[in-house]
């Protein structure tokens, strides 16, 4: 699913990956954790097409990366790749069945095929009645949800989330955490976290320990 070969990305004098080298499966719910500064969300980002290595390849889906030009990424992030980030990035104009339907109206679906996915979507994380409310008549919680929808709208391959439950109280992260869990389970989506939450990485597939720029263990969970 995800084949990431020998890595190294710098910025100015500081390199801050040092020769990655990661498979990830089809289904699983991956987290990686470390220090600040190990270079866990730089990898994230690399994966998921938003920033650049300074040499090495990424393969997602069995397409390289390296092999796509511009137009070509934007398309292959836009239909095979979800983000979640620590803060929702919700447009606040827009209601929360908006702001999940705008991914599919990027990859030029109809606006009833748009809303029929968001619609599932939303009714799936419980979030039906709150389909018409704009981001500021929703709770940290449900706006996340919302968050994580958008993400899922356009049957992405792999989700990737960096600290999706950083900004959670409790109840909150745990809720979001089970969602992981169960989004796999009702669609098959891969996962890839970014996390300083324990709760979290104990519960996924696996976990890979980051430090100065390089992986120094790789946990495989019995489920």
């Amino acid at each position: 699913m995800i084949e990431v070969r020998s890595i190294r990305k710098s910025f100015g004098s500081l390199e801050v990956l040092k020769g990655i080298d990661l498979d990830i499966s089809k289904g699983e719910v991956v987290s990686i954790v470390g220090p600040s500064g190990a270079g866990k969300t730089t990898l994230l980002q690399i994966m998921g097409t938003l920033d650049k290595p300074d040499s090495g390849s990424v393969r997602l889906d069995g397409v390289a990366m390296e092999s796509l030009d511009r137009k070509e990424m934007a398309d292959f992030r836009n239909r095979r790749i979800g983000f979640v980030f620590q803060f929702h990035q919700l447009l606040p104009e827009f209601t929360a069945l908006e702001n999940v339907m705008i991914p599919a109206y990027i990859g030029r679906a109809s606006t009833s095929e748009a809303k029929a996915r968001a619609q599932e979507l939303l009714d799936f994380m419980g979030l039906s009645d709150r389909a018409s409310h704009k981001p500021n008549e929703l709770s940290g919680g449900e706006k996340q949800r919302v968050a994580v929808a958008r993400a899922l709208v356009n049957h992405p391959s792999v989700v990737f989330a960096d600290e999706p439950s950083g900004s959670l109280d409790t109840k909150n992260k745990g809720e979001l955490h089970q969602l992981f869990f169960d989004l796999r389970e009702r669609f098959g989506q891969t996962f890839v976290i970014v996390t300083h939450d324990d709760g979290l990485a104990r519960l996924t597939d696996r976990t890979i320990h980051m430090k100065d720029g390089l992986i120094t263990d790789d946990k495989n969970i019995s489920l």
